[in-house]
């Protein structure tokens, strides 16, 4: 780390649901669990202003259930939403045991289990000194965890959107199914949109591009490594406008 103070005030984490859980295993893995949430208890010890936004395809995947079984593409998509509450009461569980305090703000009603999302609300966590975890998405169908992400980092003035992925950045194709994939140390949003490189959804992006809001794909797997991005380490793939100088330049 190179700092012990946070480069960033506040930040956006993305993480997706199937990070909760080894690879083609449904459910909630209790050491990757561990894993995440002492992460980001370590990150928002350097005094930056935390919220996550949790994936659920460790749980259902919508857009499969739709394709797949025929169910309608909003109904799917609901139970994913309440896939991602079942991860954000597992995360901020584990959060808290870390000694960090968390909440849980939902998109969705369901105010027996999480605190409804309010703009107002979750900016005085913010000042109490608590990680939110921000689940069910936007509250919409047809709309993606990464348009939530990049959505609640614009509405509550984020610095920088931080996605976790299990790649240290954007490559031109799969670095799993191809060894001589080339991984980009910087991109502008028009670049990724272009090349369709898969970074997030295109609504997402063209989001972020509007509103000026960078964005870092980085590997959270190497341990350390939300907090290195945090505290403004040059890890992962930075994507911005070109006229943004507001964040250092990945090498």
């Amino acid at each position: 780390m190179t700092a012990d103070a946070p480069h960033y005030k506040r930040v956006i984490l993305k993480i997706s649901g199937e990070s909760f859980s080894t690879p083609g295993v449904l459910g909630i893995d209790p050491d990757e669990l561990n894993t995440i949430a002492r992460q980001i208890a370590e990150a928002a010890n350097l005094g930056t202003e935390l919220a996550v936004v949790v994936g659920g395809g460790n749980m259902i995947r919508g857009a499969e259930l739709a394709t797949r079984v025929g169910i309608a593409q909003a109904t799917a998509d609901y139970m994913g939403m309440l896939g991602t509450v079942i991860n954000a009461l597992a995360l901020k569980e584990a959060v808290e045991q870390q000694g960090q305090p968390a909440r849980v703000m939902s998109a969705l009603d369901i105010e027996s289990v999480a605190e409804p999302f309010i703009r107002a609300r979750a900016l005085r966590h913010f000042e109490k000194g608590r990680v939110l975890i921000l689940a069910a998405g936007t509250g919409n169908p047809f709309f993606t965890t990464d348009t939530c992400a990049s959505l609640r980092a614009i509405e509550l003035g984020a610095d920088i959107l931080l996605k976790a992925t299990k790649v240290d950045g954007i490559y031109d194709c799969d670095p799993v199914k191809n060894p001589n994939a080339i991984r980009f140390e910087n991109l502008t949003f028009s670049e990724a949109i272009t090349k369709q490189l898969g970074v997030m959804d295109l609504t997402a992006l063209s989001m972020c591009m509007e509103h000026n809001l960078p964005v870092v794909v980085f590997n959270f797997k190497q341990d350390g490594n939300i907090c290195k991005v945090v505290a403004g380490d040059c890890i992962g793939t930075l994507v911005n406008n070109p006229i943004d100088n507001s964040v250092p330049h990945v090498h």
